[in-house]
């Protein structure tokens, strides 16, 4: 309906979900049948340990999601978010969701974005850039020792 996916994209999130494969350090922290959280790549300086949470089947933007996956998705966000608490101690945590190009959508999949906040951090302020496989390892590992079984 509101698609702008190319014709020939190869949506990073449903090649590393069937063949294990990704293109940028891939730390995942959860998944079942609807769902699955990992660590976002690309971090905020004032914000580490930034999550998504992504949808397992394709669906590009909010127009096209179905509306039972509502319930999963805000179950993994609400996870996520007690996760960053317990984790990193933060002072709250913010949730985004981009659709379109002028809603700043880069990645042609569904997802929510999950930020550890702390009070005057400038989150909106500031722009995110790739960490290193290492950092996002240690990050993942932080957020798995508290992440529910």
């Amino acid at each position: 309906m509101y698609s702008h996916e190319p014709p020939d994209y190869v949506c990073p999130f449903c090649r590393y979900l069937t063949t294990g494969l990704a293109d940028l350090p891939m730390e995942e922290l959860f998944r079942d049948g609807e769902v699955f959280v990992k660590l976002n790549p690309k971090q905020w300086t004032n914000n580490r340990g930034g999550l998504l949470v992504i949808p397992v089947d394709h669906h590009e933007n909010v127009y096209d999601l179905p509306p039972e996956l509502g319930t999963p998705i805000q179950r993994a966000v609400r996870t996520a978010a007690i996760a960053l608490k317990d984790a990193f101690g933060c002072d709250g945590v913010s949730t985004r969701q981009h659709n379109e190009p002028a809603g700043n959508q880069d990645v042609w999949h569904y997802h929510v974005h999950v930020f550890p906040r702390w009070s005057g951090d400038a989150l909106y302020q500031s722009a995110g850039d790739f960490a290193d496989a290492a950092e996002i390892h240690d990050l993942a590992e932080r957020l798995r020792a508290v992440w529910p079984s």
